[in-house]
C-alpha cells in the first residue's frame, strides 16, 4: 500500500501569484486604480478588519474599484512595503509596513497633513482562473 502525498503546486503558480500582489501593491503606491484592480476576479470579496473587527466588506468589482477611487482623496501619499511574504495552498498573506500622510481632517481626529504609520497584513485568495478572488486587509 503506498502513501499518496499531494501533488506540489508550480512555482510558477506561486511566481505568477506573487507578481499580481507585487503589481497590485506597487498600482495601490501609485494611486494607479484601473491596475488594482487589473487581476481582480469580477466578484471580488474585500474586507477590512481593524482590532478584530470587520470594518467594511465589498463584493464585486465595480464596488472595489469605487471605493479605491473615493479613498484617493483621503491621503496625499500612501506606500505599502512588503515585509514578509507567506504561501499557502490557496492564499499568499503579506506583511505589510504602512506609510501615508493625511489629505484631509477624519472623524477620529487625524488631522490634514498628519502622518500615519501602521503594521498590517493582507491575505489574498486566488480562483481557479488565477484571478485574486478575495483580499482581506488586516490591522
Amino acid at each position: 500500500m503506498e502513501n499518496q502525498l499531494p501533488k506540489l503546486m508550480s512555482a510558477s503558480v506561486l511566481n505568477e501569484r506573487t507578481e499580481k500582489i507585487f503589481k497590485y501593491v506597487e498600482a495601490y503606491n501609485q494611486m494607479d486604480t484601473e491596475n488594482m484592480i487589473a487581476d481582480f476576479s469580477d466578484d471580488i470579496i474585500f474586507q477590512n478588519v481593524m482590532n478584530g473587527e470587520k470594518t467594511m466588506e465589498l463584493r464585486g468589482i465595480e464596488e472595489f474599484k469605487n471605493q479605491a477611487i473615493d479613498a484617493l482623496s483621503f491621503f496625499s501619499e500612501r506606500i505599502q512595503a512588503i515585509e514578509t511574504i507567506t504561501h499557502t495552498q490557496n492564499s499568499i498573506e503579506i506583511v505589510i509596513n504602512y506609510k501615508a500622510i493625511a489629505a484631509m481632517d477624519f472623524p477620529n481626529g487625524l488631522k490634514k497633513g498628519d502622518e500615519i504609520k501602521l503594521k498590517g497584513k493582507s491575505i489574498f485568495e486566488f480562483s481557479a482562473e488565477g484571478k485574486i478572488s478575495r483580499l482581506t486587509d488586516i490591522s
